[in-house]
């Protein structure tokens, strides 16, 4: 009886644990928004965190911070040249902060400001539309530029999140989420319109959703 129980008690023990094993692995393959290896959403970041990064100047970032938000990398870029950076300084900046690119509808001026995406990602990225998932991301990228190369182009990216349906694990992807936020979110269900949703989530946020 003793035996019988041990075993019991281990196989449930067993379940329980590939049970969290699948649940973990699956809030990752439909997280909606690239996980950062260390890029900062351009639109989130602190002004003195900002100042840090490369060629940027206190008082640049303070001109950054007031004309935010950004609503793409081409609108950031176009910013930073007019603050008298190259195309190379911006470039560098951009491997700090960015503003995320949709998989699904990024163009290929926006593609291209990605550090390391150059021409093969602009026609790569447009290639494997519509995405639905970073699983898929990682092995169609993967195939080119192996797993390390694929996570470091993710952290620029983003598939839309249903607005309506979106997990709270999906919702704790986008950087500077917290429960108070994906609350606010699920309390305006249903979403109708842009407005609406902006209203919620902030102008900036609200790009990375879908209204379905």
């Amino acid at each position: 009886m003793t035996a019988m129980k041990n075993m019991t008690g281990g196989w449930i023990r067993t379940m329980c644990a590939a049970a969290a094993l699948v649940m973990t692995v699956t809030a990752g393959a439909y997280a909606q928004v690239g996980k950062s290896q260390g890029v900062v959403d351009v639109n989130m970041a602190a002004e003195k965190d900002l100042a840090s990064f490369p060629n940027m100047t206190p008082a640049i970032a303070k001109a950054l911070i007031a004309k935010r938000p950004f609503l793409s990398p081409t609108e950031l870029n176009a910013f930073l040249i007019s603050q008298g950076f190259t195309a190379e300084q911006a470039m560098a900046f951009y491997t700090k902060a960015f503003v995320h690119i949709n998989l699904n509808t990024a163009t290929p001026e926006e593609i291209i400001l990605v550090p390391g995406a150059g021409r093969r990602m602009v026609r790569e990225f447009a290639e494997y539309r519509p995405w639905k998932t970073w699983a898929q991301f990682d092995k169609e990228i993967g195939k080119y530029v192996g797993a390390e190369g694929a996570a470091k182009l993710a952290q620029y990216t983003f598939i839309p999140m249903n607005a309506n349906t979106a997990t709270d694990a999906d919702l704790m992807t986008v950087q500077g989420a917290d429960q108070a936020w994906v609350g606010k979110i699920k309390k305006g269900r249903p979403y109708k319109t842009t407005a609406d949703l902006e209203k919620a989530a902030g102008k900036a946020q609200a790009r990375f959703f879908v209204i379905e």
